[in-house]
């Protein structure tokens, strides 16, 4: 794994993921996501917005930036091929968090997360999801299931691949980020003044 490669999948990681898809097709119907809600540049803002369409397609693109990130040095490069595939994902959720098309600022990184784990350890990512989902429907909290999302990642890699592996580092460090990037949220929950969806 040289530093060439690593320069290489870094750079590219990042470019994906500062691409603001949210902003993109809100800006298209005439909404400036930073100014909307939270402010927030993701898939949820952009659902509060636009309703669950728009929000479906940036989630969707978002999730397709961390899955490109990831998978092409698992192609291309089988020798080192997964600890780059995993230094891609990373950079590419730095990216989505702190775009520098958007003066360092971002989204918060799941639908990035979750691409890139469809292509790195898909069933850790199957059991997050799962998670995701019970959380959601039963609380209607995004931000509570997220953050349920990124801790689960963590442990089922310590389970299904032990602490020595680079894939529980990778858990272990999206739980961290995703976490740290929903402080906000936490914030207005302990405000009781989180947004939540109706059921």
């Amino acid at each position: 794994m040289s530093s060439l490669n690593i320069l290489l999948v870094s750079v590219v990681g990042y470019l994906l993921g500062a691409i603001s898809f949210a902003v993109i097709v809100a800006r298209s119907q005439g909404v400036d996501i930073l100014k909307y809600g939270s402010g927030n540049p993701g898939a949820t803002n952009v659902t509060r917005a636009l309703g669950s369409k728009y929000g479906n397609i940036v989630f969707a693109c978002d999730a397709l930036k961390g899955f490109a990130a990831a998978a092409w040095p698992l192609l291309w490069m089988s020798d080192a091929g997964l600890k780059l595939g995993i230094i891609g994902l990373i950079a590419s959720i730095i990216g989505h968090s702190f775009s520098a098309f958007l003066k360092f600022k971002g989204g918060k990184g799941v639908a990035t997360t979750m691409g890139g784990l469809l292509a790195i350890m898909p069933i850790v990512l199957l059991i997050g999801v799962a998670i995701w989902a019970a959380i959601f429907f039963t609380t209607r909290l995004v931000a509570v299931a997220s953050m349920l999302f990124a801790v689960s990642l963590a442990v089922s890699a310590y389970v299904l691949y032990g602490a020595g592996d680079p894939r529980f580092t990778l858990g272990l460090v999206l739980s961290v980020l995703i976490v740290v990037r929903h402080r906000s949220n936490i914030v207005r929950m302990f405000q009781g003044t989180e947004n939540s969806f109706k059921k």
